[in-house]
């Protein structure tokens, strides 16, 4: 059975974004990387920018799967000190949409994502948008984007953490 034909229900999508984000709060980031194919990207454009292309465009964040490994490795160094000891995190996906399904299936989903580092409590809030890419065991990530809503990133400082 071929992507195209096989029905994908909402509730199989938001058990693997569900999945994604109890990884990416376990501080499992082999794990999350795991999910991604090998020709992947990950963007997190600026917040007053949303619209931009990393082909023209400075982004927050223009990971290719190369980029994300050496992030995933960062992260889980020690010597990170910008996140050792790790934050503690709480993704919280709600509002998936599914959209079209050809060789890959589109879904957009909203998303909070608190984190608690050094007695602050910050919050990222935002879409996501994938391209997932079916196989036979699943989904596998071939696109992320994150689109933040903030307006001004001095309320949480920055963006040290995967969203």
């Amino acid at each position: 059975m071929t992507a195209a034909t096989r029905v994908i229900t909402r509730a199989e999508v938001e058990d693997f974004l569900y999945a994604e984000a109890a990884l990416l709060d376990t501080w499992n980031l082999d794990g999350w990387l795991e999910l991604f194919e090998p020709d992947a990207r990950y963007e997190v454009p600026c917040n007053d920018k949303l619209d931009a292309d990393p082909d023209r465009d400075l982004l927050l964040i223009d990971d290719d799967h190369r980029r994300m490994q050496a992030r995933v490795e960062r992260l889980n160094n020690r010597r990170a000190h910008r996140e050792y000891p790790h934050s503690r995190t709480n993704h919280q996906v709600f509002n998936v949409r599914l959209g079209e399904l050809g060789d890959e299936l589109t879904v957009t989903a909203s998303f909070t994502v608190w984190r608690f580092r050094a007695g602050k409590a910050s919050t990222y809030v935002g879409q996501y948008y994938y391209r997932l890419r079916v196989t036979g065991d699943g989904f596998r990530i071939a696109h992320k984007r994150v689109e933040l809503d903030l307006t001004d990133l001095r309320a949480v400082g920055d963006v040290a953490i995967i969203l």
